[in-house]
């Protein structure tokens, strides 16, 4: 199970609608075939593993990361499949929220014959899948808040300057992150201090990540690197629908897709937003905007994962990573369950599930 979920997670980010899948064929001890969900619309990672398994399957044990699913969509059902090469046990690591499966797979995989098992490794594999389920479960797509800061909790200094605050090991970690995601998010005021590029930058990875920045007034410049985009990926700027036409036309006339969106305290609706993304089958965001906008969107309640690298250094001034959350009192502030510290370089990553998202 544990190759399984390895294999799984070479889909994340490139799957939406559909879960990361890894499946297992296990024969005398053996491994006889392997694979792994590349995109919607493709063979499921089940038959994948029949396929490089061909005849040998008969009898073989198969472990796969996700109840297989039981209903015909873009693809056949991995059940009949299953009992097709005369599948012996199949053992998956958690069941699907989607409600077309949903219990329905493991039924009718022992209606036809086979032994079925739920488990290991079911927190593992609900975690690696944490975006599917979150989007369908609510709607709403899985957001992650990603800072860098140093020791004494300044994201820049007065002047603006943040570059570079952590070491390349960090960087590279962050770049991995954005090779997982569907959105990668800034704010205007991240756009307009450091004109991004919001791309992901890996030699060994095809899977590339739509750019989004939260421009209430429609204020980003047409020379933006965001917008400039050569790998098939969208840039979308998302502002309040009274900004002004010009500024929205201009920038539908330069790659940028334009999403008006209502207004709250006179910003986007950042529910809203993440509403809409929902419904595009966005699954995934990754936020690396400002403190603003990181504020904002821990508010309303919407950031699901913190991820904070933290650089040995002291600067003594500068802001912090998050204003304005509304709170007035310190029994209101915002829990954070911490689930991983580890060093990257010289540096500290702290990852944490925000608990108001249950």
């Amino acid at each position: 199970m544990r190759r399984a979920l390895a294999l799984a997670a070479k889909g994340l980010g490139s799957t939406a609608p559909n879960p990361a899948v890894g499946a297992v064929l296990v024969k005398a001890g053996e491994i006889i075939g392997e694979g792994y969900h590349h995109s919607a619309g493709e063979p499921h990672a089940e038959v994948l593993a029949l396929r490089a398994a061909g005849e040998t399957a008969s009898g073989a044990d198969l472990y796969v990361t996700l109840e297989p699913c039981c209903h015909h969509g873009r693809t056949p059902p991995c059940t009949e499949a299953i009992l097709a090469a005369r599948i012996k046990r199949v053992f998956y690591a958690c069941s699907d929220p989607d409600d077309r499966v949903a219990g329905g797979g493991h039924q009718a995989l022992i209606e036809g014959g086979c032994e079925v098992f739920r488990g290991p490794l079911t927190e593992s594999a609900v975690r690696l899948n944490r975006a599917y389920f979150k989007h369908k479960t609510t709607g709403l797509p899985h957001v992650t808040l990603k800072m860098a800061m140093t020791l004494d909790g300044r994201v820049a200094m007065d002047s603006g300057e943040s570059e570079w605050i952590t070491g390349p090991e960090a960087r590279e970690v962050v770049q991995r992150m954005r090779s997982e995601v569907q959105v990668i998010m800034v704010g205007a005021g991240t756009a307009l201090a450091d004109d991004p590029s919001l791309t992901t930058r890996l030699a060994d990875d095809a899977h590339r990540a739509d750019a989004l920045i939260v421009d209430s007034t429609a204020r980003t410049p047409l020379t933006a690197r965001a917008l400039q985009r050569d790998d098939g990926t969208a840039c979308l700027v998302a502002c309040c629908e009274g900004a002004e036409a010009e500024n929205i036309k201009a920038l539908a006339a330069n790659r940028a897709e334009v999403l008006c969106v209502g207004e709250k305290g006179g910003r986007v609706d950042l529910r809203e937003l993440m509403r809409r993304l929902g419904e595009r089958d966005v699954m995934s965001v990754l936020c690396e905007g400002g403190p603003v906008l990181a504020g904002a969107l821990l508010q309303e309640n919407l950031v699901d994962e913190i991820v904070f690298f933290v650089a040995p250094k002291l600067l003594g001034q500068g802001p912090g990573p998050v204003v304005d959350l509304g709170i007035s009192a310190l029994a209101e502030a915002a829990e954070v369950e911490i689930v991983e510290t580890r060093r990257v370089g010289p540096d500290m990553i702290i990852r944490g599930r925000v608990c108001s998202q249950g």
